[in-house]
């Protein structure tokens, strides 16, 4: 063993507070209204089909979604692996991006729990199209894995919160479709994606056999997720809740911060890409530093061209009270309903003063 530990870090009391916290969109907190509507929630058991709220929120969301029914989950990482274990058998292959979350940020737990391989895709900005989708893929034969399973992510993360062009998203769908292959997207930020583009998210996902949303990123709720599909995938998709301990009992109590999310933060993300695009503007005045225009809420930069590495920048941006993150060798920053106009300005004005120090 060596003498890397899996467990976080905690917070160094040596560091100044924290004025403007660009980490993540999950570090947003729940605001006083969607805690009061968690202790009003309405509970009983998940697990045994008596909570209400639970209900309510897989209802709403199954009908946002435009599939027959949704399930409630702890966490999107769950769903993923929900869903990639209904839709494959042991040794199936799935098709995604290669800068796909289920392929960089979830530990290889499609490996280890359903022995599931990866094809990695290629493509800018966390995109592909039918020609390589195409190359792909492989006409059946006992001498290969099968192609099981297509799988996209909306919006893009390590794309840089990229928006799939509708067109586009639904080629590759109907590609995968047209090759036998289930469709799964990954919608961490689909509500990001619909208030950028104005496609309604039933429209938007209508090409896709599973899809999850995410609503402890820019919704604000402190935990939970729902996957929503067929009645006959969500039937399979219980199983496998109640195999990963995924029943949450009294549930309600996190239903109602999510159905909360859903009522009032959704169209203030409107506010969010705002932002993003203010704070690349200003990051992208500065001498040598490379920005990626933002679609959403995720402004990734390069600092290399201003004199400093990602992580070097990154920690001197903590040391002046600025939380931001470090991904595939660049830095990205977030924002999110704990994010205001003016905190953008705090951020960049730390920014111009690191790279100057250089």
């Amino acid at each position: 063993m060596n003498a890397f530990s899996y467990i976080p870090a905690r917070p160094d009391p040596a560091l100044p507070p924290v004025l403007a916290n660009l980490y993540s969109d999950t570090q947003t907190r729940p605001t006083p209204a969607m805690r009061d509507a968690m202790h009003a929630a309405d509970c009983g058991d998940e697990q045994h089909g008596d909570d209400p709220t639970v209900w309510a929120l897989c209802d709403r969301m199954a009908a946002l979604l435009g599939k027959e029914a949704a399930m409630f989950l702890p966490s999107g990482t769950m769903c993923n692996v929900v869903a990639l274990l209904v839709h494959c058998r042991p040794g199936d292959e799935v098709l995604a991006h290669r800068t796909a979350h289920i392929i960089t940020s979830e530990h290889g737990n499609h490996a280890a729990l359903g022995g599931i391989m990866m094809n990695p895709l290629d493509g800018a900005r966390g995109l592909f199209d039918v020609p390589t989708l195409e190359a792909a893929l492989r006409s059946r034969s006992r001498y290969s894995p099968p192609q099981a399973l297509l799988e996209v992510e909306q919006t893009a993360n390590l794309g840089g919160g990229v928006v799939w062009p509708q067109a586009q998203l639904d080629a590759v769908l109907a590609r995968g479709h047209a090759a036998g292959l289930a469709t799964h997207m990954d919608g961490a930020r689909l509500m990001n994606a619909v208030v950028a583009t104005a496609i309604p998210a039933a429209e938007m996902v209508a090409g896709c056999d599973s899809v999850w949303l995410d609503f402890t990123k820019g919704l604000g709720a402190p935990l939970g997720a729902v996957l929503a599909g067929s009645q006959a995938f969500i039937s399979e998709a219980w199983r496998w809740k109640q195999r990963l301990g995924g029943s949450m009992r009294q549930g309600g109590i996190s239903a109602a911060a999510c159905l909360y999310a859903i009522e009032h933060n959704v169209d203030r993300l409107a506010e969010d890409h705002d932002n993003a695009r203010a704070l690349a503007r200003g990051l992208s005045q500065i001498p040598g530093m490379v920005v990626e225009a933002p679609d959403t809420n995720l402004v990734f930069f390069d600092p290399r061209g201003a004199g400093l590495t990602a992580e070097a920048f990154a920690g001197a941006m903590r040391a002046k009270g600025v939380m931001v993150s470090t991904l595939a060798g660049r830095v990205r920053a977030c924002t999110h309903l704990d994010v205001s106009a003016a905190q953008i300005e705090v951020a960049l004005t730390a920014a111009r003063a690191v790279c100057a120090a250089v």
